[in-house]
């Protein structure tokens, strides 16, 4: 059961085997949380970088700390297909990039591809990639819709290619370039619907692929606290998160939120090597 883009887990706990014969497609499985992320320490952290002349964007601070909570907490780095679970080899992040504005003012349809990292990615590296890939997206170079172009080129060849696609990907034999083409391969979906001003959603898993999380950032809100005994608001970012709940338990997924929370509350510590980039724990 060898994969271009993961390795199999032969001796996954008893409990996710079983539950990937049960919940068969990833949206029978999927679990959704609000993560409320304060934002005056990332603002905070932004005006700092800004005035070292090094400046960084919150995407930027919010993949890095989900790079970050993988390399800690690998599991989140699964997959499932055919029901079986597979450890992901790669950390390819998909995202949606919405092309430039016409001359009319209006922008064009979105596009999305996908962003690869590699452990060692601090949070410039990975904002001089993100830069790079929306650079490359507004201008079209896109492999995924190179492929989409080629699909829908000849009359009656989308299903047929479609169903091939989906047939060689549940058997294992899907080339690594298609794998790396498309969107819907990748260890998370990011969507930024603040850029839209618009409000996080849940969204969902797509049952085609591997994709086993997908985190939706809407508009920032005030969120009433508790502290020193008085009610107060923290203006937060919120994420809306999907989760396969196939891939691990509740509570290693709340060590690894606890852990992205941790980045998030100090993003100094996005800066330099990964205090740690853990092994699956099954390989």
């Amino acid at each position: 059961m060898k994969r271009a883009d993961g390795t199999h887990l032969k001796n996954a706990d008893v409990m996710y085997r079983i539950a990937s014969h049960v919940m068969a497609k990833r949206s029978d499985a999927m679990n959704a949380i609000t993560l409320n992320i304060p934002q005056e320490p990332i603002k905070l952290y932004l005006r700092e970088k800004s005035r070292e002349g090094r400046p960084v964007s919150h995407l930027a601070v919010i993949m890095c700390a989900f790079l970050r909570m993988m390399e800690e907490y690998p599991a989140i780095n699964r997959f499932i297909v055919n029901k079986e679970p597979y450890a992901r080899n790669e950390y390819a992040f998909g995202m949606v990039v919405l092309g430039a504005k016409s001359d009319e003012g209006k922008a064009n349809e979105g596009t999305m591809s996908k962003i690869y990292f590699e452990p060692e990615d601090d949070i410039f590296e990975v904002e001089r990639k993100i830069e790079s890939y929306v650079a490359k997206n507004r201008k079209g170079d896109n492999s995924t819709e190179d492929l989409m172009r080629k699909l829908t080129a000849i009359p009656g060849i989308l299903r047929f290619a479609v169903n091939l696609i989906k047939w060689t990907d549940k058997h294992n034999l899907l080339p690594k370039s298609v794998i790396d083409a498309s969107p819907f391969h990748c260890s998370m979906v990011f969507t930024n619907l603040a850029s839209i001003r618009t409000n996080h959603i849940y969204h969902h898993c797509y049952d085609f692929g591997t994709t086993s999380l997908v985190v939706a950032a809407g508009n920032a809100r005030e969120i009433p606290k508790v502290r020193g005994g008085k009610l107060i608001t923290e203006r937060c970012i919120p994420l809306g998160v999907v989760m396969d709940e196939r891939i691990a338990s509740g509570h290693y997924f709340a060590n690894a939120f606890r852990c992205l929370r941790e980045y998030l509350s100090d993003p100094s510590l996005l800066e330099g090597p990964p205090r740690a980039v853990n092994t699956d724990p099954e390989i």
